[in-house]
């Protein structure tokens, strides 16, 4: 049972960076693939505004192959958060896109929904 309880730990760790339970309680530092350790310090450079270092993460993140969908879609879904509030509108919509390609039941959060920037891009796609 230990040996289950420490290969489930293991799994978590190396593969569901994006999920903010993850992130909030730091495990997300012991990811052990690169793409997962991007996708977590990507998110975290978008938190912290540095959109430039946020881009070049995320998009590391995809290039070294994402294990999972969820964290995909997350990745994408941040990229094209900062499109659209950079004002690059076909950017952030190709981004959404992808989102949807990937998960086409996905639903912004209604903070997310409610942004000016994005809000308005998501829903047109959907």
């Amino acid at each position: 049972m230990k040996q289950m309880g420490a290969l489930l730990c293991a799994v978590l760790l190396m593969t569901a960076c994006a999920a903010p339970v993850v992130r909030d309680v730091g495990l997300d530092k012991f990811a052990l693939r690169k793409a997962e350790k991007d996708l977590s310090l990507g998110i975290r450079a978008y938190e912290d505004g540095d959109y430039k270092n946020a881009t070049r993460l995320l998009q590391s993140a995809l290039a070294a192959d994402l294990f999972l969908t969820s964290d995909k879609v997350a990745a994408h879904k941040y990229l094209a958060f900062m499109h659209c509030a950079q004002s690059r509108e076909k950017a952030c919509r190709d981004e959404f896109r992808k989102v949807l390609e990937l998960n086409p039941g996905f639903q912004l959060t209604p903070a997310e929904a409610g942004h000016p920037a994005w809000g308005p891009v998501f829903k047109s796609l959907k």
